[in-house]
């Protein structure tokens, strides 16, 4: 019997120990290898957006105001406002506009910073007016676009 104790004393001590072995390789932190695909997604997630000016990027934290935007579409012709809000600081959305402006062609004709900052941007045959305004709880950003003919005294106002 005493043998038999023994044995049961030495198998526990034996199970008890292989436990302790397999739990510790179980902890052990393995290095994570990745190709970069969850970079990427987290990439696009926060990647900027066109909505319907197609050479406007927007930052995809914009809110866009579907009642407040107007967008008039014709053959070869996209004009109006489109409206959004945020929570993104006055002067970071400033400065993705000067960089994004430029990466799509659109030369920078003058701007005015204040809590009401207004960017002004031309291409070839269209201008781009960014208004920027601080509110108290968020900041609003209206984006115009509308045809330029070009000519001198063309327009409405004569």
């Amino acid at each position: 019997m005493q043998i038999l104790k023994g044995c049961r004393v030495g198998l526990k001590i034996i199970v008890f120990m292989a436990v302790l072995m397999l739990s510790g390789i179980g902890c052990q932190s393995t290095p994570k290898t990745t190709d970069g695909a969850e970079a990427r997604e987290k990439d696009e997630k926060n990647a900027p957006l066109y909505y319907d000016f197609e050479d406007v990027l927007v930052p995809r934290d914009l809110k866009l105001n579907t009642d407040s935007s107007f967008v008039y579409h014709a053959s070869g012709l996209t004009a109006g406002v489109l409206i959004f809000k945020s929570n993104i600081e006055r002067s970071s959305l400033i400065q993705f506009f000067e960089n994004n402006m430029a990466k799509d062609n659109w030369q920078a004709v003058s701007s005015f910073k204040s809590p009401r900052t207004l960017l002004l941007f031309q291409k070839e045959r269209r201008w781009c007016v960014i208004n920027i305004t601080d509110n108290r709880w968020d900041t609003l950003v209206e984006i115009w676009a509308a045809p330029f003919g070009g000519q001198p005294g063309a327009g409405l106002l004569k």
